[in-house]
């Protein structure tokens, strides 16, 4: 059994200034506008929520379970400047 994806070209209507304005922004974590916009109508549609599932119970089941061999922090040595 074979599984083939189908991509569906979208055109949209965007603000050119607008579009030139999320690239720069884009451009500096080294993304996509295309890459943002599939992301985001798969946050809309939920995909992804099997993943937080999973990220949550991750930390369920280590929370708590660090070993900071005995060093305990306190505010002054937590904001010293050097």
């Amino acid at each position: 059994m074979h599984t083939y994806y189908v991509y569906m070209n979208i055109t949209l209507s965007i603000d050119e200034a607008l579009v030139e304005r999320a690239r720069e922004k884009l451009r500096a974590t080294g993304r996509t506008i295309n890459q943002e916009i599939r992301e985001h109508l798969q946050h809309i549609v939920g995909d992804g929520d099997d993943e937080l599932e999973r990220d949550l119970e991750f930390l369920e089941k280590t929370a708590g379970r660090g070993n900071s061999a005995g060093w305990n922090w306190n505010r002054e040595e937590l904001y010293e400047r050097r």
